[in-house]
């Protein structure tokens, strides 16, 4: 089954680590033009250029030098620290 009709059952999405089967509750970006890492909540539908991360693994996300990691903190969210 694609990633897609699954969604649209409600399958669980799986943070894209290797190795990693937790839950994903966050999506990173990446925008090179801006030598940016973005970080937010969980994108509605799987996108081909984003990550799907776990909590611990969203929470963890650094950026290579020279770049910057834009958090979208929304409040009470899994995943995310103040």
């Amino acid at each position: 089954m694609s990633a897609t009709v699954a969604n649209l059952f409600g399958a669980m999405r799986r943070c894209s680590r290797t190795a990693c089967t937790a839950e994903a509750v966050a999506t990173l970006t990446y925008d090179y033009a801006d030598s940016l890492a973005v970080l937010g909540p969980l994108a509605p539908r799987p996108e081909p250029h984003g990550y799907d991360l776990c909590a611990r693994h969203a929470e963890r996300t650094s950026a290579p030098r020279g770049w910057q990691v834009v958090r979208h903190l929304p409040l009470g969210e899994v995943g995310f620290t103040a």
